[in-house]
């Protein structure tokens, strides 16, 4: 029973007990209720249970000194998952392949994932709950340009501009790389080279398929691509049909005739804060330094034999100063470089590899270059210390499945993975993250409709209708706005009215070919082609016989017409040929 303001009314409530089903259908409150989000559990519930590996077992009694250093790694490793954001995750499942690249936008709204399945898919942060993990678009960037039938060609890589985040570099494995807007428009697509000259200074694309790519560390409007036709080429997005500067690789590796795969590139600022710094690794086990601005007529440094020949180095990464320089080899190792002795490596550590079926596996600094970050092919991340290459922190995302690419955003403090399997981790700490995933679980879920699962759905592209368009009910028996069964909301019609005579399809054929109304109105005479000629000729009649034209000249001469004569030897037509019949 509860009281009102005033003491003469009283609201009763039915009289049942506590285990009657009626209950069931009484409300408990009046009114609009709001669904307030219980965030604490909400996030709570994306804490990542990772399971901790079985004491080893021991022969003799542990002593009270080897329990005391149990608990010291313990309480170590504890301490060292509170230092980085990976105690909770949110996990998307986006793509069929493996993701293969993943960007974020400086601001850590808009995040990019590439996969072998050829696609570019967009999400958003600011839009996602805890119900609704999903992609607002999906992009194939070549779908314009293929055939349906032809495959997709993968993600190599995609990336942000480093400034803006209004546009981002996609290399595929095409000759041509596309700068494309944060909304998925293609903006720019760099032109591809000819592949019959020999000397790649004169080309004015590349001829061959891109690896990789990556942008100018100060100026938004150049970006560097590397390609399997031994060449880095630097592009001016405001000029698609020829490079800014073209980068010809010499190999000296025997039986190569000069040539090699370029495989990683990175582009990062200069320790003394002049020029940046351009290094790659090709295929041949070099590893080649470059200035920043040019001239890129020779290196500045060249190291032959960096790592194994003919293994794939696909991770390079440059720290924030621009001292040094960490790559991940083909060969099984990482090893740590300093631009200002660029000869022999300072550290190297055995890392097995998983360049022999995903080549794009990256390396990468963390936003202050205090550590660095990578996969490993049994889905453990790796936060090494990058003083000595020794694991700081070492975690499984997905176990037992490569982890291809990571990265870590300087804003949100989250580190992104991406696995063969095509899940996307974002990884978060409550406390050292800011918004992103961290937001995005502390909504309150979304209601989520009957039409919002793929289960219930029907592809509707089979039947011939359109994915937007809009059923009328009734539209079959009579005419339902302009397209009778249904207008898109292009508002073309996407059916017929079994009632109204069908209206002729315009193919690009009769679009090209003039109708009778324009003949009518542009051509003279064009009326003529509808008329009987022999009445048409009878109209004249009259007017030729009081004002003849052509016969005037014989009005004196010839006054009245004159035929000449049949002879007796001339009779009919038809008897003239029987006499010439008989004749014969």
């Amino acid at each position: 029973m509860s009281d009102s303001d005033s003491d003469d009314y009283r609201v009763e409530e039915p009289v049942l007990a506590p285990d009657d089903p009626m209950r069931a259908f009484i409300p408990k409150s009046f009114g609009k209720t709001t669904k307030e989000a219980n965030v604490a559990r909400q996030i709570e519930q994306t804490r990542r249970h990772v399971e901790k590996p079985a004491p080893r077992k021991q022969k003799q009694p542990a002593s009270d000194s080897d329990d005391s250093d149990s608990d010291d790694s313990e309480s170590d490793e504890e301490d060292a998952a509170e230092r980085f954001p990976v105690t909770h995750e949110m996990v998307l499942k986006t793509h069929e392949r493996a993701v293969t690249s993943i960007a974020l936008d400086p601001a850590g709204s808009r995040m990019l994932t590439g996969s072998l399945d050829g696609n570019v898919n967009f999400h958003d942060f600011a839009a996602m709950t805890p119900t609704t993990l999903r992609a607002f678009k999906s992009v194939d960037p070549w779908a314009s340009k293929k055939a349906a039938s032809s495959d997709s060609h993968p993600i190599q890589h995609v990336e942000f501009s480093r400034h803006s985040g209004s546009v981002f570099l996609c290399v595929t494995a095409h000759p041509q790389a596309k700068i494309m807007s944060r909304d998925g428009a293609v903006v720019t697509e760099f032109v591809k080279g000819d592949m019959y000259l020999r000397d790649m200074n004169n080309t004015k694309g590349h001829v061959g398929e891109i690896t990789t790519g990556t942008w100018h560390p100060t100026d938004p409007n150049l970006c560097v691509t590397a390609g399997s036709d031994s060449t880095l080429r630097i592009w001016d997005i405001n000029n698609k049909r020829s490079q800014k500067d073209v980068i010809a690789f010499k190999s000296k590796a025997p039986g190569s005739a000069g040539r090699t795969r370029m495989t990683a590139v990175a582009w990062g600022a200069s320790s003394q804060g002049s020029s940046p710094v351009l290094v790659s690794a090709a295929l041949d086990g070099s590893l080649v330094m470059y200035s920043g601005n040019g001239p890129f007529s020779r290196p500045s440094a060249e190291i032959k034999d960096a790592h194994q020949p003919d293994t794939w180095t696909g991770g390079i990464d440059i720290s924030a100063d621009g001292r040094m320089v960490v790559t991940r080899g083909g060969d099984g190792l990482i090893k740590l470089w300093d631009t200002r002795k660029f000869k022999q490596p300072l550290v190297k550590i055995d890392h097995p590899s998983t360049s022999d079926r995903y080549p794009m596996t990256n390396i990468k600094y963390s936003p202050d270059s205090r550590y660095i970050i990578t996969g490993s092919a049994s889905g453990h991340l790796h936060i090494l210390n990058p003083a000595n290459l020794r694991p700081e922190h070492v975690t499984p995302i997905t176990p037992g499945i490569p982890l291809i690419t990571v990265d870590w955003h300087p804003k949100l403090n989250q580190i992104l993975t991406g696995s063969a399997n095509a899940e996307t981790h974002v990884l978060y700490h409550p406390s050292l993250s800011t918004r992103g995933a961290l937001e995005a679980m502390s909504r309150a879920p979304k209601t989520r409709h009957v039409d919002d699962d793929p289960s219930f759905t029907m592809d509707q592209s089979q039947l011939g209708l359109s994915g937007d368009a809009i059923i009328t009910p009734g539209s079959h028996r009579r005419g339902g706005g302009a397209g009778g069964a249904g207008v898109s909301a292009s508002g073309k019609p996407t059916g017929r009215d079994p009632y109204r005579p069908q209206v002729q399809q315009i193919t690009p054929f009769m679009r090209s070919q003039p109708d009778e109304k324009h003949i009518e109105e542009n051509i003279p005479l064009s009326r003529m082609l509808h008329e009987d000629p022999r009445e048409a000729l009878l109209k004249y009649a009259d007017v030729a016989k009081k004002d003849p034209v052509f016969t005037g000249a014989w009005a004196k001469t010839q006054p009245v017409t004159q035929y000449a004569e049949l002879s007796d030897g001339e009779g009919r037509e038809g008897e003239g040929r029987e006499a010439k019949r008989v004749k014969r």
